[in-house]
């Protein structure tokens, strides 16, 4: 057996690059090699305690049937709530479908949207997960590339540029995954004046990492005007509240893109877990200041891993504004040899940190800009200030 028999589907899928490099890291630790992974979007806090007493509440009371496809009404209800305080989006629970985590949300979207030859607009970087899922939908990706220069941010020429007549949808996160970077009201606003101009758009604002966020102030695209009924926000509690093993993600969209993501869930998954849905009412209800700790720690470890990342030369970083990656251009080693192992791209740097460094990173080329490496700071003080001294140990020219 080999290949060959498997679908072409599956054959052209590529494995997902940051999961890929945390089990690589995982099997060497097994090895007894002392790896410091920074390649995993994984707060390292635990789930809040007021979430999990909820979880456990939900146990004794038996909630152990199968749930709506689209989630609890009262679930539903509570995610209302979040986006009206939290993002100024008026949504009904019509609008509201809870899925396994966030990524199954938005291969939700992909199958219920996107037809073949479709084209969807990515700003890069972009998530690593953006390209394959719209792919397996048929899909094109328009990728259009940005740089440390620019903040990792598109303009509105660029995206002008980027629509044809096969333009159906524009994705992108903000906070973003990889960069950190946050689109603030009037960049949004300068994006959606472009968008406006073709009703036949539609964008998928992936906003799971809006908590975890430096900048002061955050932007929904959806809350601007004229684009509210052809956005579809994408959210979850994951990142903010320390629960990425429970799995929940949640969309708010137009009603005919909500009734059509139910019923593709229906095929597949149904409803996502009971228990992990009851808790998640718990923290959505909660006051985002219940999380302020892991966001001031978070705020705290940038700030650290900036000052430790200019302390090495060859890497050129922006200043990342939320979630907890720093994307640094690496490009200035690419043509030299360090230790004998010639650098020819961001790949070989990527594998190079972690034999030589015994750091687990990620290629930018995963997130469309072959020029970067990932790096995430969701780990403590100590192991950021170790990985970075043996980064920069490394990384001295002969």
């Amino acid at each position: 057996m080999s290949a060959q028999h498997l679908s072409d589907r599956i054959n052209n899928l590529s494995v997902s690059q940051t999961l890929a490099m945390a089990a690589k890291a995982r099997e060497l630790t097994a090895l007894g090699k002392d790896i410091i992974s920074l390649s995993l979007g994984e707060p390292d806090f635990n789930t809040p305690d007021f979430i999990k007493e909820a979880a456990k509440t939900a146990i004794d009371e038996n909630w152990s049937n199968y749930p709506p496809v689209d989630g609890y009404l009262e679930l539903k209800q509570a995610i209302v709530t979040k986006f009206q305080r939290d993002n100024g989006l008026n949504y009904q629970p019509a609008n509201i479908v809870v899925s396994t985590g966030a990524k199954q949300s938005l291969y939700n979207i992909a199958q219920a949207m996107i037809n073949e030859g479709d084209e969807v607009i990515l700003p890069a970087p972009y998530w690593v997960s953006y390209y394959e899922i719209i792919k397996m939908a048929g899909g094109i990706p328009v990728v259009v590339p940005t740089s440390v220069a620019s903040d990792f941010k598109i303009t509105p020429e660029q995206l002008q540029q980027a629509i044809t007549s096969k333009t159906k949808m524009m994705w992108f996160s903000s906070p973003c995954n990889p960069s950190g970077s946050v689109y603030n009201r009037e960049e949004l606003t300068a994006l959606a004046d472009v968008l406006k101009n073709r009703e036949d758009i539609y964008v998928v604002s992936d906003e799971i990492y809006e908590h975890i966020n430096f900048s002061g102030s955050f932007c929904s695209i959806g809350s601007i005007p004229g684009m509210f009924e052809r956005t579809i926000t994408v959210n979850g509690v994951a990142k903010a509240f320390a629960m990425t093993g429970w799995r929940i993600g949640y969309i708010g969209a137009p009603e005919f893109i909500a009734k059509a993501c139910t019923k593709l869930q229906g095929q597949v998954t149904s409803g996502a877990n009971s228990i992990a849905q009851r808790a998640t009412i718990a923290a959505l209800e909660a006051n985002p200041s219940e999380i302020g700790y892991m966001v001031e720690a978070f705020h705290k470890r940038r700030d650290l891993v900036l000052h430790l990342v200019n302390d090495i030369k060859g890497l050129e970083v922006n200043v990342p504004e939320g979630a907890f990656y720093v994307f640094p251009d690496v490009s200035y080693y690419f043509g030299k040899t360090l230790n004998g192992v010639l650098i020819n791209n961001a790949d070989d740097l990527a594998l190079y940190l972690l034999e030589y460094a015994n750091v687990a990173t990620v290629t930018g080329d995963a997130f469309g800009n072959p020029n970067c490496i990932r790096l995430s700071y969701a780990t403590s003080e100590t192991f950021l200030i170790e990985a970075f001294k043996r980064i920069k140990e490394v990384l001295k020219e002969q």
